[in-house]
């Protein structure tokens, strides 16, 4: 796979009074490139929730169903490490567009086949596949940032690019509702009429997106802005591609922070997706809430995190000098507030339900974003897809695969409220692994 999306050739340098007109026309290029299309992978990765109390309708029990969604996140997890290392020795154009084409085909193929809803089993290995190519999503975005964002402006630059997973995973309750109404309250819908959007932005990706400066005739983005990162010490030998013992061994694997964050991601993901995978049942269920209600509630949640994390990389730029620790510890405590008050909330008080869940959309992406950024800060850009890969396989595999499960199998056997016991647990714990990099990061600041 490699040799097959091997990066692209560093070619001649362009003539020196084009570089700022080039530089400022590829960086919004790619920007928007790599923006489109990772909102594009998430209406064929989050879209299976809403085919939940469809499900449930047919006889599967939540355990069960949890179980099957669990095969998105154990393989996501997994290959959004493994494919991250890939990704760093890879051209990001080739190798995100074929990803989102792949997990299209995967939710087509869910759609429209009989045989692939007829069993947990099958259920479970589609989403496995389908879990394996999006891991093909987020490691090429961090690449393109790495290459074209300085250390300086990637802060900011990283929260509006991650704000497109929230307009996609809101555009999915939003299709949802589409689809219904267009196929004729076919629930099926969901998998096959994302799909073929999702093939529309695989096109997109491979038509804007270009792998790095050095590729366009450009000189690194470090050179250009005079801007070097501050965690570790960059070389020039950093612009050439490791290889995979280097980038495990030497800057991903004995990265003590890396590993305090990735833990810590773990928990965050259980809040995220606990609160996120089980709200369209959990609405309808306690709340009352019809299906329509539910696609605009689950839609709220993720448009919520647009300002949440924008304003989350901001002020980790801005007042923390590009430190993330103290930022995340202060989102992730409103979260918890958020949490509380949404379990607690009576049913019969719809208004406050939307409030809640816009309140903890807005500060538990925060929190998310800024644990992926803080993985890109602690290795030099040509580990930056391990590294970010490697808090992913802690928060899927972990956490993820641990709201899908084990909150599918709390509630089966003791309610909600012991399904709620587990997210605010994981916020607790969140908040104490993230305080432990508190003094780490100021030094390495201070010293950068």
């Amino acid at each position: 796979m490699i040799g097959i999306f091997k990066p692209e050739k560093h070619i001649d340098p362009i003539d020196e009074g084009n570089v700022d007109d080039e530089y400022r026309r590829l960086r919004i290029q790619v920007f928007i490139g790599i923006f489109v299309g990772y909102a594009g992978y998430y209406l064929v990765r989050r879209n299976f929730s809403f085919a939940i109390p469809g499900l449930v309708e047919e006889g599967f029990s939540r355990a069960e169903l949890g179980l099957a969604l669990s095969g998105v996140s154990i393989a996501y997890g997994l290959s959004k490490f493994i494919m991250g290392s890939v990704s760093d020795r890879s051209n990001a154009r080739y190798f995100m567009s074929f990803g989102l084409l792949a997990s299209a085909a995967c939710m087509i193929f869910m759609g429209t086949s009989p045989i692939a809803l007829s069993s947990v089993g099958i259920m479970f290995f589609i989403l496995l596949i389908n879990g394996w190519v999006q891991g093909m999503g987020w490691p090429p975005s961090g690449r393109i940032m790495v290459h074209w964002f300085s250390a300086d402006e990637r802060g900011r630059a990283v929260a509006f690019w991650n704000v497109a997973h929230n307009i996609g995973g809101a555009l999915v309750g939003v299709l949802f509702v589409w689809g219904m109404m267009i196929f004729s309250d076919d629930y099926k819908s969901v998998f096959y009429f994302h799909g073929m959007i999702a093939v529309l932005v695989a096109i997109f990706i491979w038509m804007t997106v270009r792998d790095t400066p050095q590729s366009q005739g450009l000189p690194t983005i470090e050179k250009y802005h005079n801007s070097y990162p501050k965690t570790f010490k960059y070389e020039e030998a950093h612009e050439s591609e490791f290889s995979a013992k280097q980038i495990f061994f030497d800057y991903v694997l004995n990265n003590k922070l890396l590993w305090a964050i990735a833990v810590a991601n773990a928990f965050v993901y259980l809040v995220r997706y606990g609160v996120l995978d089980w709200a369209p049942l959990y609405l309808k269920e306690v709340k009352g809430f019809a299906f329509d209600e539910s696609g605009y509630a689950y839609a709220l949640y993720e448009l919520a995190a647009i300002p949440g994390t924008i304003l989350c990389g901001w002020i980790s730029d801005t007042y923390f000098n590009a430190r993330r620790g103290p930022v995340l510890i202060w989102f992730m405590l409103v979260t918890l507030v958020g949490v509380v008050l949404y379990w607690l909330n009576p049913a019969g008080n719809p208004g406050i339900d939307f409030t809640l869940l816009f309140i903890i959309g807005f500060f538990i992406y925060g929190p998310v974003m800024l644990i992926g950024l803080f993985a890109l800060d602690l290795v030099p850009k040509k580990a930056a897809g391990t590294a970010a890969g490697f808090t992913g396989l802690f928060g899927y595999v972990g956490g993820a695969v641990s709201a899908n499960v084990a909150i599918g199998y709390a509630v089966d056997v003791a309610g909600w409220d012991a399904g709620f016991m587990l997210i605010i647990g994981a916020c607790v714990l969140s908040i104490l692994l993230v305080s432990f990099t508190i003094n780490a990061e100021k030094r390495a600041n201070q010293e950068g």
